[in-house]
């Protein structure tokens, strides 16, 4: 009786240790996957401070798409997250306004553009903004070839590429793609 007991014992410390053993290894092999995914594809952002009012709001959550531009350009009107030139540890949510190569002109409130398509420019219809929300200043940009121009949706309370100047595209971080919290603004952001 003593014996089969032993055995029964065991038996139970071997299964309990392949049963444990099994479960460290999906453990690790979670904790990999969400860690390729979180550091590499998509990567949270939480929006601090009220330059891109009234389309994100101080403290919503995103989920920022990281692998989109690895397979293509960035393009106009997208919202992105980049390093902040002056201090990469910061991270600032502003709207791609110019491309590579293009100038940007901001004149009585309003942005044109100017590039190889386009060599007497454009208006740029902000249809994201209110009516009522203006670009101050005079001023024209001249975006390098690696560069991007970005303005934050609240011209007023921004501080962005009208201060700091284009920002290279190796300091992009990734794209807005979804707007997680709060959930009655779930939302998913397409291309432009």
């Amino acid at each position: 009786m003593e014996e089969n007991f032993t055995k029964k014992a065991i038996n139970f410390l071997i299964s309990a240790g392949i049963f444990i053993l099994e479960m460290v290894k999906v453990a690790v092999l979670a904790g990999i996957t969400i860690a390729l995914i979180r550091y590499y594809l998509f990567k949270p952002f939480y929006v601090k401070g009220a330059s891109m009012q009234p389309n994100f709001h101080e403290k919503e959550y995103l989920i920022i798409d990281e692998l989109s531009y690895r397979f293509r350009e960035p393009v106009r009107e997208e919202v992105i997250v980049f390093r902040f030139p002056e201090d990469p540890k910061e991270y600032f949510l502003k709207r791609i306004i110019g491309l590579p190569g293009e100038t940007v002109k901001i004149s009585g409130g309003k942005l044109y553009i100017y590039n190889n398509e386009n060599p007497e420019g454009f208006e740029l219809d902000e249809n994201y903004l209110p009516e009522d929300f203006v670009t101050e200043g005079d001023r024209i940009f001249k975006i390098g070839e690696n560069q991007v121009f970005v303005l934050g949706d609240n011209r007023a309370n921004s501080l962005d590429s009208r201060r700091f100047g284009p920002i290279d595209k190796s300091l992009v971080v990734g794209r807005a793609w979804l707007r997680g919290w709060p959930p009655n603004k779930l939302s998913i952001f397409s291309k432009p």
